[in-house]
């Protein structure tokens, strides 16, 4: 929790409700977030590989196809699990939320749950039709998972966005009246920010798959089954980093609109001015209101936000100091995501440059050791995201409305809550990667004959 001395706000760490619930629901969001991007990513590369065997017959794509479906089907069972997790969460943690806000923001969450039952409906059927339908049958019994995992995504997130912009209900008296639940979902921030969100998931999706089969490459196992893992997924990738360019740059400027604190705070940016200078790296000192060892940009703040080189940008001494985020971490998570975004699209770009020229990816080890690398990064880059979009709105958990410490609850025990969580957390993720190491190593019908 914050507090002021004189200028200067620090953390402290006493362990009360606030800083407890804090944590976690911020580690289990971490964690089931990252479960989430392959709910979205994954079935559209089941679709493809599967599509590539119903086309060609080749053998390695149906093996590709069928583990990969192992694997998605655990990942389901685990999402599952930690997505119920945070439902319970947002009410016995934040119960003033919940009880004041429930019925503006409670129904992209009753969608997302018609979202869930038709996934794992077709899930069901997906895993065991394939030697019960044709195969044309099977392949579309796909189609319904891949668009049910984007719509279960989409309206999550446009709740998020709800609490960055709320609209849809009047606050009269300190009650909520004249809702509208369409209005509150369809706020201002909903199409930048489930875009965003939406092409990270396939960018994690993407980067990860192909790390994985970089992995193995880089042992000396460089079969055919290795090398059409490794195309497939660094193609989702790359083909959705330079877009998330576009994407990032949108939501950017509807943060500058409609959360100009927030920008401040993921630029370090102090003072208002016009042609303000864009800040890279550095630390923000909010006691001396500077940027120590960042280095900067002119003008290409202004340009970023409002595109127009002598726009004024609000520094945060327009906003009063109780309502700044914690400046630092905002700033350092957002330099880490621009800094690992930026760094796949070179990945990408290198990519497609030796498509272009050579027909072929590189097989250097070094190239694979950046491919290898590249899935760690886009999952840090999507975490150092949510960080900007969830630590940035603080002290509110809803934007102008209702601040974070006066939603919490006031029921004892919430430390010990805390630390099962981890407990329960840590056994689930080594179970997650145990079933998953089985599977890597088990062959699948079709496997055996090719050694991989």
């Amino acid at each position: 929790m914050l507090r002021d001395i004189g200028h200067v706000q620090e953390w402290r760490l006493d362990f009360t409700n606030l800083l407890a619930a804090r944590l976690q629901m911020a580690f289990t969001l971490a964690w089931h977030i990252i479960i989430a991007c392959f709910g979205v990513g994954l079935p559209i590369l089941l679709l493809y590989a599967e599509s590539k065997f119903l086309r060609t017959g080749d053998e390695v794509w149906r093996t590709l196809t069928k583990r990969w479906a192992k694997g998605f089907a655990v990942l389901f069972a685990a999402g599952a699990v930690s997505g119920t997790v945070l439902s319970f969460e947002l009410g016995l943690l934040w119960p003033a939320f919940m009880g004041t806000f429930g019925a503006v923001v409670g129904f992209p969450f009753t969608m997302e749950g018609f979202a869930f039952f038709i996934e794992a409906i077709f899930v069901g059927i997906y895993l065991y039709g394939w030697d019960k339908l044709s195969p044309q049958a099977h392949w579309w019994t796909g189609v319904p998972i891949a668009i049910s995992g984007f719509m279960s995504a989409w309206f999550v997130v446009t709740a998020n966005a709800w609490m960055n912009t709320p609209r849809g209900f009047s606050m009269v008296g300190g009650r909520v009246t004249e809702i509208d639940p369409i209005a509150a979902m369809f706020n201002p921030m909903i199409w930048s920010q489930t875009t965003h969100m939406i092409v990270a998931a396939y960018m994690v999706t993407g980067f990860s798959v192909a790390s994985i089969y970089a992995v193995y490459r880089l042992r000396g196992r460089d079969l055919p089954y290795h090398r059409h893992g490794m195309v497939i997924g660094l193609t989702l990738g790359c083909v959705f980093a330079p877009i998330q360019v576009v994407v990032g740059d949108w939501s950017a400027k509807a943060v500058a609109e409609h959360q100009p604190v927030k920008l401040a705070a993921m630029e370090g940016h102090f003072k208002t001015e016009k042609g303000a200078s864009l800040v890279l790296g550095g630390l923000p000192d909010v006691a001396t209101r500077t940027v120590p060892y960042g280095v900067k940009v002119p003008y290409l703040l202004s340009i970023l936000a409002y595109g127009d080189p002598e726009a004024e940008v609000k520094g945060l001494e327009e906003f009063p100091e109780e309502d700044w985020p914690p400046v630092p971490i905002v700033h350092v998570a957002f330099q880490i995501m621009v800094g690992l975004g930026s760094w796949l699209l070179l990945l990408g770009a290198w990519s497609f440059f030796a498509v272009w020229r050579r027909k072929a990816l590189p097989d250097s080890r070094l190239f694979l050791f950046c491919v290898a690398l590249s899935g760690p990064a886009a999952i840090l880059a999507m975490e150092a995201g949510w960080v900007v979009t969830e630590v940035g709105r603080q002290p509110w958990i809803v934007q102008g409305f209702m601040r974070t410490k006066d939603a919490v609850t006031h029921a004892p025990g919430v430390g010990w809550a805390l630390l099962g969580a981890l407990l329960v957390y840590g056994i689930l993720t080594a179970g997650i990667l145990t079933v998953m190491g089985i599977l890597a190593r088990t062959p699948l019908p079709g496997e055996v004959t090719d050694g991989s």
